[in-house]
């Protein structure tokens, strides 16, 4: 069954601001949420449903994939690191860290109604997700490459193993919540859940803290990673590392590392999309009488062109499959030669006299352009007078 066009499920135009998102979102998620229709499955669905598509929406980069890919986008593992996904723990993925119907709930909601998140506190401690900026040149991102980057994050503490407590100690039971990292009350119909603020949801606490991290569990250091860059990336392409992010507050899980490409300017190719551009001089003697070419490639060899006689600048060569790496394919685009028809400079005088010959002794049609412009110029005149 073909899924419903997120627009339409959340009621709104295509090019509606985040605030009107935002306000359709609220409403719809009212209507099915589950605490307000329990037992109605065909309403936890449509709340899955509108939940999904709000999340899309809302992300900038998720939303620009969405528009010009539809739902394909996030398909086939696209989301998330999982089957599919590049080797070494690296996956490209439209969205951020975190996230889930969860994140989407508590932004709104934030902790009422019971919120969903669960206890132990996993999520409260979650560490930072993290962007690091890497520009490579065009062959790299032609082959694929494997580089290393240095990141200054937050790292376990080896002292405490994340613990947070001291060596030979280990962290109690919040006696404010007894473990559960959450405590309730009862207002009119509603259970209202929040945050232990004894423990912070971790449903522990630290009664000896590690000397070493002052019982973060965590420690500032700078680390070194190995970034696999497939062949066929485009500019803006951002690879997720899971995992390598911050680490998580006392134990709780790491965040993702985000790695954003760049794709520096190349001096003689232009790219665009699988296909690559290059401007070639070509000798006026050349252009006029016909030749050959030889036009470097972005795969490092050469390649011979065959110009015709009157070859004029601004034509195009194509030479097949020898443009750019497609990504997660075999093929290549092709690449476009543009003659650039290159006029002498610095005659001899023995040269300029033999131009002038060459010219006396032209005959009609040699220079279509030149004839063909004058003579709508002339009848422009023409008309004038009239």
């Amino acid at each position: 069954m073909a899924k419903q066009d997120y627009y339409e499920l959340l009621g709104v135009e295509k090019g509606a601001s985040a605030d009107e998102l935002k306000k359709a979102y609220r409403k719809m998620a009212m209507q099915y949420h589950p605490d307000r229709n329990q037992g109605d499955k065909d309403a936890e669905h449509k709340f899955k449903e509108v939940s999904e598509a709000y999340e899309i929406l809302k992300d900038d980069q998720k939303r620009a994939a969405y528009d010009r890919f539809g739902h394909a986008a996030f398909e086939n593992g696209g989301g998330r690191g999982g089957p599919g996904a590049g080797g070494g723990g690296f996956n490209f993925d439209f969205g951020g860290g975190g996230g889930g119907f969860a994140d989407i709930f508590d932004e709104m909601f934030g902790e009422f109604m019971g919120g969903r998140r669960g206890g132990g506190g996993g999520a409260s401690g979650r560490g930072q997700d993290l962007r690091y900026n890497l520009e490579i040149g065009l062959e790299e991102a032609f082959k694929g490459t494997q580089t290393n980057v240095r990141v200054p994050t937050s790292v376990q503490c080896d002292g405490c193993n994340g613990s947070g407590a001291a060596a030979g100690t280990q962290p109690i039971t919040c006696p404010t919540c007894q473990g559960h990292g959450k405590i309730r009350a009862q207002q009119g119909f509603f259970t209202i859940e929040r945050t232990c603020p004894g423990c912070h949801g971790a449903g522990k606490v630290i009664k000896d803290a590690c000397k070493t991290c002052g019982g973060a569990g965590r420690l500032r250091k700078e680390k070194t990673l190995q970034v696999n860059i497939p062949a066929g990336v485009e500019d803006g392409t951002r690879i997720r590392l899971a995992g390598e992010g911050e680490a998580g507050l006392r134990g709780a899980p790491a965040g993702d590392l985000y790695i954003f490409l760049a794709i520096a300017p190349h001096p003689i190719f232009q790219r665009d999309g699988a296909n690559i551009q290059c401007r070639v001089p070509i000798p006026m003697t050349t252009a006029a009488l016909g030749g050959t070419v030889e036009v470097p490639t972005i795969d490092g060899t050469r390649t011979k062109v065959t110009v015709p006689p009157g070859t004029q600048s601004g034509h195009q060569f194509r030479i097949k499959s020898k443009g750019m790496s497609v990504l997660r394919s075999a093929q290549r685009g092709d690449m476009y030669i543009q003659a650039v028809v290159e006029t002498p400079v610095n005659l001899t005088k023995r040269q300029q006299e033999l131009l002038r010959e060459f010219e006396s002794g032209g005959k009609e049609g040699s220079n279509p352009q030149s004839e063909g412009f004058f003579a709508k110029v002339k009848e422009l005149w023409e008309d004038l007078k009239d």
